[in-house]
C-alpha cells in the first residue's frame, strides 16, 4: 500500500481508495460477486474468538501470596501463563455474575 499516507499515527486513505469505497458503498447485496467466495456451511471445525483479542489495561493489583502461588502452581512450565489464567477466572466470574444479575 504506497499509496497511503500516514498523518498523526492515522492511516490517510487516498482520493482513488475513497472513490473506491464509495462505489461499494453503493452496491446492493445483490451486485457483488460473490461466486469465488463460497458460502459455508460446515463450522464443525470453527475456532470462536480466534481472531478476538480484548484490549488489555496494565496495572498494580494487590492480590493474597497464597492465591498467585495457587496460580503458579497451576499455570504452565515455570508458572508461565498464570496471569492468563487469573484474569480468565476473572472474566468467567464476571460472566457468571452478569447472568446472575439478568436472571
Amino acid at each position: 500500500m504506497k499509496d497511503v499516507r500516514m498523518k498523526r499515527g492515522r492511516v490517510e486513505l487516498t482520493r482513488r481508495q475513497k472513490e473506491d469505497l464509495a462505489r461499494l458503498r453503493a452496491m446492493t447485496d445483490e451486485d457483488i460477486d460473490t461466486s469465488d467466495a463460497p458460502e459455508i456451511l460446515d463450522w464443525s471445525n470453527a475456532k470462536r474468538g480466534m481472531f478476538y483479542r480484548p484490549v488489555k489495561q496494565q496495572l498494580t493489583l494487590r492480590v493474597d501470596a497464597d492465591v498467585v502461588a495457587w496460580f503458579k502452581e497451576h499455570a504452565g512450565e515455570n508458572g508461565r501463563g498464570y496471569q492468563t489464567d487469573m484474569n480468565r477466572a476473572l472474566r468467567e466470574h464476571v460472566v457468571r455474575a452478569e447472568r446472575e444479575k439478568a436472571a
